[in-house]
């Protein structure tokens, strides 16, 4: 499953799996792919929901999934995608052949992404796998409660949570793998990978997508 996954930029991911290719949070994709079966949003900031990004991995057949807040943003996309769905947070989906369920992502003092915008991040369910893909947020009783096989989480600070309280949100919920994103870009360092990876639990294994 590992090779099968891609992390672009900030995070942006790809997921090649047999229920489909899944994009979440396009950003700065290099080529037209046009191989999205579902595409994935977990807020409105334009990090995240990129309209131009998600021109270039869409294609008619794709499912394309927002929190409920986005519905009218979604729709009015220049992408010719037929099918939206929208989704709020706690809940369990099956969208065509895609299993998942939604976690909420906000932060808890800071006021970047508030818990009332009904912000999401996703637990897929892939390939006998488990993928919790956090979005935008902070150690949250929500997240503390996931139960995953790989965990994708922000560690860039500022708008997230960093690479100490991520590292503490991963040895809480202890999946088999970790893999930091949202650093190096608009946010965070390169090295706060290093940081991040010196705290998690040694039986965790740090796998590094996001490359310089």
């Amino acid at each position: 499953m590992l090779d099968n996954i891609t992390v672009f930029t900030q995070s942006s991911i790809r997921i090649k799996s047999s229920t489909g290719t899944i994009y979440l949070d396009p950003l700065e994709i290099p080529e037209e792919y046009h191989d999205a079966d579902y595409i994935l949003i977990t807020h409105n900031h334009g990090d995240h929901f990129s309209p131009k990004d998600i021109e270039k991995v869409a294609r008619a057949e794709s499912v394309l999934i927002v929190p409920e807040k986005m519905e009218k943003q979604a729709r009015e996309l220049q992408a010719d995608i037929d099918h939206v769905e929208t989704v709020i947070p706690g809940k369990h989906y099956q969208v065509k052949d895609l299993k998942f369920e939604t976690v909420a992502a906000y932060n808890n003092l800071k006021p970047f992404h508030p818990k009332k915008s009904g912000w999401v991040g996703y637990l897929l369910y892939v390939d006998a796998s488990r993928i919790y893909v956090a979005g935008d947020t902070d150690v949250t009783k929500e997240n503390k409660a996931v139960k995953c096989d790989i965990a994708m989480v922000p560690i860039g600070g500022t708008f997230t949570m960093d690479a100490a309280k991520a590292a503490e949100l991963v040895n809480c919920i202890e999946p088999e793998i970790a893999i930091p994103t949202h650093y190096g870009t608009i946010v965070g360092k390169y090295s706060d990978a290093e940081i991040f990876a010196a705290k998690v639990k040694e039986t965790v294994r740090i796998e590094l997508k996001l490359k310089q």
